[in-house]
């Protein structure tokens, strides 16, 4: 059984070994965000696809767990692929501990997390001697709907890389803003590395307005923190942009 992560949509950046189990696949699980095209490089595998997206109708994960098991204990050679990195926010834990319950050995193949694709996308570094010297991965909400500690986030002076924030950046922006400087830089990458990119670079102050610009079922990932400001000069902006300036690829 392998768990395979996908990247973040350009099918490039697919590691060498991931291709290969593609290639010897038996059976695809596909998430919702994965490139349909990645069919094309599983040419015998039986393909199954078992959406999952914040805020729309999704595979059950109950579900999506069983069907892995069934084919495995059939003995296919099952990949279960997903988005980014399957071990970031992916759920991964949960398919690793069912299927090792059930005696089924696991290979977890590594790919691209959205926000390294959407710092590569910037041309610039999520960490910085200058600016900070750490980088937080973080979810906007938890299980139960609440939202993170704010506080000891900003106060570690990392970059935060910000998951699944994309439908309460207004909330999101309000709970930084009281322990970061409103003109903190910040930016939103949506469907980093595909060719229909698009970016938001503005500040933390003016982080709700950036929604405007969003394009509606992209997924994407927001960045805040000084290394950010690196991004202005990439893009030919001003080092603190008086409003929200828009790019596209």
């Amino acid at each position: 059984m392998v768990l395979l992560s996908a990247g973040p949509g350009d099918l490039e950046l697919l590691t060498l070994k991931a291709v290969k189990a593609l290639a010897a696949a038996d059976v695809l699980l596909l998430d919702d965000l994965v490139d349909p095209g990645i069919v094309e490089l599983a040419p015998r595998a039986r393909v199954l696809r078992v959406g999952k997206r914040g805020g729309c109708r999704s595979t059950p994960q109950a579900f999506i767990c069983r069907l892995m098991r069934r084919y495995a204990l059939q003995g296919a050679r099952v990949v279960r692929v997903k988005g980014g990195e399957a071990l970031l926010f992916g759920r991964a834990g949960e398919e690793i501990g069912f299927l090792r319950e059930a005696g089924i050995g696991v290979q977890v193949i590594n790919g691209v997390s959205a926000a390294f694709a959407a710092a590569a996308s910037l041309g610039v570094s999520l960490t910085h001697r200058e600016h900070c010297h750490g980088v937080t991965f973080v979810t906007a909400h938890t299980r139960d709907g609440g939202e993170p500690d704010w506080r000891a986030l900003c106060a570690t002076g990392a970059t935060l890389a910000i998951y699944m924030g994309l439908h309460r950046l207004e909330s999101l922006a309000h709970g930084l803003s009281r322990h970061l400087p409103a003109n903190t830089p910040a930016v939103v990458v949506q469907a980093a590395s595909c060719a229909d990119e698009s970016r938001v670079l503005t500040t933390l102050g003016r982080l709700p307005a950036a929604a405007a610009a969003l394009r509606p079922g992209r997924p994407g990932v927001v960045l805040v923190g000084a290394a950010l400001a690196e991004a202005w000069a990439v893009q030919g902006l001003p080092a603190r942009p008086a409003r929200a300036a828009t790019t596209a690829s």
